[in-house]
């Protein structure tokens, strides 16, 4: 059946990612999760589909499935990794696998849904960057592509605008409770505790409050905001260094 409110999630099996699908089924959105794997939770709106999305070609059969079988009405890359290396040790390699992923990826999905976007002159894109995007030690690869996704967001905004098309991007700081983080740093650790003293907020993270910034941007009330990036960081995105 096709309804109005559909979203694409990508990554959307765990962490981030089952965060926000969670948060836009429990708003009344029909969510569909593009991701490596299948979640280990469901539910009657969620439409779960398996794919690598650092395959251009396997991206570009789905994104045309997905446009053919639902009305998208917003798309939210949340997909990512992030392959900390400090100079030395970055290939070139790592650069263009997260190219794939962080810029690539969302660009096909984006070309594939745009047709039905502009017809309805309606649609909300939400690209998730990172507050890596300034800078950060051993990130090379992951920084370069995140500040990237905000570059692209504002283009975007400024070409998709008079289609009523809003982007904008939602860069998270350190979240815990996820797999990507620990895997660079382990639960329970000093690293982590002393990492999230660092923080203003004096906390990490949590996966609900990206999701409640990707409402935001999702809600049909948020039209006139486009080309933005929201750091949801506890304030690790102003600057802690004293004086």
């Amino acid at each position: 059946m096709i309804t109005p409110d559909t979203a694409i999630v990508t990554g959307g099996s765990a962490g981030i990612g089952a965060a926000i699908a969670k948060a836009l089924l429990d708003a009344g959105y029909e969510v569909v999760s593009l991701d490596l794997r299948k979640p280990a939770w469901s539910h009657e709106r969620l439409h779960a589909l398996e794919v690598d999305l650092t395959d251009a070609d396997a991206t570009r059969q789905i994104a045309g499935e997905v446009a053919s079988r639902f009305s998208v009405s917003h798309l939210v890359h949340n997909a990512g990794v992030i392959r900390p290396n400090l100079i030395e040790a970055t290939d070139a390699e790592d650069l263009q696998t997260l190219a794939k992923l962080h810029l690539g990826a969302p660009l096909i999905l984006l070309k594939a849904l745009l047709p039905g976007m502009k017809a309805r002159a309606h649609g909300r894109v939400i690209l998730l960057s990172s507050r890596a995007a300034q800078g950060g030690v051993t990130r090379t690869a992951y920084s370069a592509t995140k500040a990237g996704i905000i570059g692209m967001a504002r283009t975007w905004a400024l070409e998709l605008a008079p289609h009523g098309i809003t982007v904008n991007a939602v860069a998270p700081g350190p979240v815990g409770s996820t797999a990507m983080f620990h895997a660079v740093i382990p639960a329970g650790s000093e690293q982590e505790r002393t990492l999230a003293r660092s923080i203003p907020m004096g906390r990490l993270g949590r996966p609900e409050d990206v999701a409640n910034a990707v409402l935001f941007f999702a809600s049909p009330h948020s039209g006139f905001v486009t080309g933005q990036t929201l750091y949801v960081c506890g304030g690790s995105s102003v600057g802690t260094a004293p004086i």
